[in-house]
């Protein structure tokens, strides 16, 4: 393969994973959120769980795109 079209490669893979952790990061915040609320306390805090479980998904998902941020700098 030519190496420009590794280096595409390379930089797609590097995007889909930024993109990948950053969603999957806040689906999992979220679902723990409902799980809380749903499961634990059997609908009785609906929504208030769900928001905190929103916000530390965000969060963690941001902190994820930090590191990568982080990490590819530090190769350069």
């Amino acid at each position: 393969m030519s190496d420009l079209k590794n280096e595409w490669i390379h930089l797609l893979a590097n995007y889909g994973h930024i993109g990948f952790t950053f969603v999957a990061a806040i689906f999992i915040g979220l679902g723990g959120g409902i799980l809380l609320d749903q499961k634990v306390f059997d609908g009785r805090t609906s929504p208030w769980f769900t928001f905190v479980g929103l916000a530390f998904g965000i969060a963690a998902g941001f902190k994820n795109l930090l590191d990568i941020v982080k990490r590819h700098q530090d190769k350069k």
